[in-house]
């Protein structure tokens, strides 16, 4: 299983990454407006896969700060997105542990949309399917490294065994020390996407200080999706057993 880190001190908000990504996919760009801000666009797109956040923060003394983070798919272990889809195979594991949504197979039924932790998946209007970040899967089967890693200038990103990557961004979170934390190593079964956050999470719009899995997610695989499944054959069973009572159709006699 593989992994990614951005260790956000080394982060220069250069957007490398985003590019990137955009040409590896060939992802259409989005038509924007200036909003006074360098972050465009706005929020992850259904052809955006990936996408550099902007804050601005204000010390205790009057010091602005720029905190830069890439936003993408985190690739849980416990994947809700996942665990919620009702369409079979439409969301799959890699077995370098990405979470990918196969565009064959989805119905466009959102439920990934709203069950994700992250807010993370898009809905594209046009193909009636939901997007987000593969993983570079097909890049990793070919034994290169995903594409945001190998274009990142400033070596923020790191790429490979998730065991060594977790070190790897706890040993420098210790490093910088302060509030510095590792952010996704533990959450929703550990992700397959981190960060070494050199600020205190909430400093990181749009970043939820605990994520969790939904308890929605959890009703649907222990009591919805299991009962729908008993409930239908138990229909088929019930319209068997009907017409089987009935038995065969008595030919009708003509009148002499």
């Amino acid at each position: 299983m593989f992994a990614m880190m951005q260790d956000l001190s080394k982060c220069m908000g250069c957007k490398a990454c985003q590019v990137a990504c955009k040409s590896w996919n060939n992802l259409p760009g989005e038509k924007t407006v200036q909003r006074g801000t360098y972050q465009n666009p706005p929020d992850l797109e259904a052809n955006t896969y990936t996408m550099m956040h902007y804050n601005e923060v204000v010390d205790e003394k009057g010091n602005v700060d720029w905190l830069f983070r890439k936003a993408q798919c985190f690739h849980c272990s416990k994947a809700a997105c996942l665990d919620v889809c009702p369409a079979a195979g439409a969301i799959y594991r890699t077995k370098w542990g990405g979470v990918v949504i196969d565009q064959e197979k989805c119905i466009g039924c959102k439920y990934c949309i709203n069950a994700c932790p992250f807010s993370i998946p898009r809905f594209n209007t046009e193909t009636g399917k939901a997007t987000k970040c593969t993983m570079c899967y097909d890049r990793i089967e070919g034994n290169m490294i995903p594409a945001c890693v190998k274009a990142c200038p400033s070596h923020a990103m790191s790429f490979g065994d998730r065991d060594r990557i977790v070190a790897k961004a706890r040993a420098r979170a210790k490093e910088l020390g302060g509030d510095a934390t590792v952010y996704g190593d533990k959450y929703l079964g550990g992700t397959h996407f981190m960060y070494v956050l050199p600020q205190k999470s909430a400093l990181y719009a749009g970043l939820p200080v605990s994520p969790f899995y939904p308890m929605t997610v959890t009703l649907w695989r222990s009591v919805v999706r299991p009962f729908s499944l008993v409930a239908f054959l138990g229909a088929i069973g019930v319209s068997w057993l009907y017409f089987i009572s009935r038995g065969p159709k008595k030919p009708v006699k003509e009148d002499q």
